[in-house]
């Protein structure tokens, strides 16, 4: 046990430990927004004095990072350091809580224990039902000044939603530029998005929204301050993911992962941080590594099951943390609308892994297009009034993306198939990976498999099945070979005894499109298999390429379907199906008998 353990076990013992002894810890976080809102970390974003001013006494991290773009994904990734795809808590929302291995505690647990008082104030939507003994107290009146007594050291969290993409969820008669501080003639609109009355008053109206964060933060100092307890504070101050102007929130962008993160350090705490305040840290950090620095800050041990590590503290240095030049990112399910997407970061180089690119970014969620802004993106592609860049958002994505961010901060040019990329293309390929397959990422299975079978124990069952997931990994990479050299090991994946097999492998087939015409009658075979979604597969592949009606198949299968989780995949291929390839599946409410929120807010959109 290292020597700060055990004085600080020491202390424990005796009960001798004063405030000073351990320091507290406060994190603020504001919901769904990236650090392009903030001047502070971009020239277009708002003025934010009281987040500078932690910032002119702590750190600026210039490269924070969500690893998944959405809240209870991220939120459980943030408080367990553990990747959400290998503890299976990547769907957002959950339909049923998974379970972490006995003795795995989320991190404020293991701060409960070494003797600190835990406050939430008060979100939690954690994918995981492993959150016992986490907080003393987790509630709307939660507060770090409901400690016992003065000598006991705290962990305050709060979050504050005044931010939220619901906040941009204004009507039209709401609208009233001449209201705001920001003016929307001067804002700066990406280039993804249509320069239009609408978008810049929404980037206005979300600048100011930052501000109001910006006063929330100030009082939480002042508060602090008061009560003479802000030198023994470090506060975290940062978005819980990216957001929300459309296509940031629920999408692996730097829009979507990129959070603004600072970090003040209290006076009392200084020298033992060897980075000077004011200063800029340029290595990565993500959100398994938060969890881990609070422990390093408290001289708690950092538990070998989590995969982040500390980057303040004891046994940390600037010169160390600024070589970290890695992030991860994961995208699934969100709400009711399923992708299954992974990225990678690695210094400038931005690798985005499609694993299911027939699906548009633009596939129907239902609270993404409460937005009047989402409205109007879609009714100008629908009219054929964007760019292409613009028009991107609503078409099939590629397999895989390569973007230079330091060249193309707002990943629009492409580079996978230039010839002059192609060895950094492999490089970042090759180690993502490297990295699904070495959780083992859980996702290679349809979200029943969980539900039904991984649940209890989802690392286990994850470690049990580790080959078979790497051998699924292979089987859908098919998808980055010339079809040429692809389809025998698609046709030989087809054949399989293994369904999930042959679910990935018709899946390669939808990504080939009209390539894949050769594997027809092999598809046309698996329209009657036994495996539910292994049907699902070959009909969503045929109707892709036109080649049969997929609609009996797909009525039938929900015909005999007494999953509601079956049902969901279901209709994410109905509506894309309805949406992007013309079918009319004419679905009334008694054609989805099983259902679950999630099936209702589909049929919602799908029920004439």
């Amino acid at each position: 046990m290292r020597i700060a353990a055990l004085f600080f076990a020491f202390l424990l013992t005796t009960q001798t430990a004063f405030a000073a002894d351990r320091p507290n810890i406060v994190w603020i976080l504001s919901e769904d927004n990236s650090k392009h809102y903030l001047k502070l970390f971009d020239n277009d974003g708002a003025e934010t004095p009281r987040i500078a001013e932690l910032a002119q006494n702590g750190l600026i991290f210039d490269h924070a990072f969500s690893c998944s773009p959405v809240c209870s994904v991220a939120r459980t990734t943030l408080m367990t350091s553990i990747f959400a795809p290998r503890l299976g808590t990547q769907y957002h929302r959950k339909i049923e809580p998974v379970a972490m291995p006995t003795g795995w505690q989320m991190f404020p647990a293991l701060l409960r224990s070494a003797g600190y008082y835990t406050s939430n104030n008060s979100k939690t939507d954690y994918n995981t039902s492993s959150s016992q003994g986490v907080w003393d107290e987790s509630s709307k009146r939660a507060s770090w000044k409901k400690r016992p007594n003065a000598d006991t050291p705290f962990f305050h969290m709060q979050s504050h939603a005044q931010s939220h993409e619901s906040s941009l969820h204004f009507s039209k008669m709401q609208i009233k530029p001449e209201k705001l501080t920001h003016d929307p003639a001067t804002v700066s609109v990406e280039p993804r998005h249509p320069d239009t009355e609408l978008f810049r008053y929404t980037n206005a109206y979300y600048r100011d929204r930052m501000q109001v964060i910006d006063g929330i933060v100030g009082g939480v100092i002042d508060d602090l301050k008061k009560a003479g307890v802000l030198e023994d504070t470090f506060i975290f101050y940062f978005g819980d993911h990216g957001g929300v102007l459309p296509g940031s929130k629920g999408y692996l962008r730097e829009v979507g992962l990129h959070v603004p993160l600072v970090v003040r350090i209290p006076k009392n705490w200084r020298k033992r941080i060897e980075v000077p305040v004011g200063s800029r840290v340029d290595g990565f950090v993500s959100f398994v590594d938060f969890g881990p620095t609070v422990l390093n800050l408290a001289g708690v041990d950092v538990p070998d099951y989590v995969d982040g590590k500390p980057f303040l503290g004891e046994g940390t240095s600037l010169a160390e943390v600024n070589q970290r030049q890695e992030t991860f990112g994961y995208a699934d399910r969100f709400d009711e609308k399923y992708d299954l997407v992974r990225s990678l970061r690695k210094g400038k180089w931005k690798y985005i892994r499609n694993y299911q690119a027939i699906y548009p970014d633009g596939l129907r969620n239902n609270y993404r297009y409460r937005m009047l802004a989402y409205q109007e993106w879609q009714d100008l592609h629908a009219a054929r009034k964007l760019s292409p860049t613009q028009s991107a958002f609503f078409e099939p994505k590629p397999v895989e993306e390569l973007y230079d961010l330091e060249s193309d901060p707002w990943e629009i040019k492409n580079l996978a198939s230039h010839a002059e990329h192609q060895e950094k293309l492999h490089e970042m390929r090759n180690r993502l990976t490297e990295r699904v397959k070495k959780l083992p990422d859980l996702s290679f299975y349809p979200e029943n498999v969980l539900v039904e079978e991984a649940a209890n124990n989802p690392i286990q069952f994850g470690e049990d099945h580790a080959d078979e997931i790497s051998e699924l990994i292979d089987v859908a990479n098919l998808s980055l070979q010339a079809f040429a050299d692809a389809e025998e090991p698609l046709q030989t994946a087809m054949s399989s005894d293994n369904p999930w097999k042959r679910y990935w492998a018709l899946m390669v087939c939808s990504t080939f499109g009209d390539k894949a015409a050769p594997l027809t009658e092999t598809a046309r075979k698996l329209t009657s298999d036994s495996n539910l979604l292994v049907r699902l597969r070959a009909a969503e592949f045929l109707g892709l390429i036109k080649q049969d009606d997929p609609r009996p198949t797909i009525r039938q299968i929900l015909k005999e379907s007494t999953s509601p989780v079956v049902n969901l995949i279901v209709l994410n291929t109905v509506v894309f199906l309805e949406d992007d390839c013309g079918y009319d599946f004419a679905l009334t409410n008694e054609s989805v008998p099983v259902k679950n929120d999630e099936v209702k807010r589909r049929t919602e959109y799908l029920v004439d």
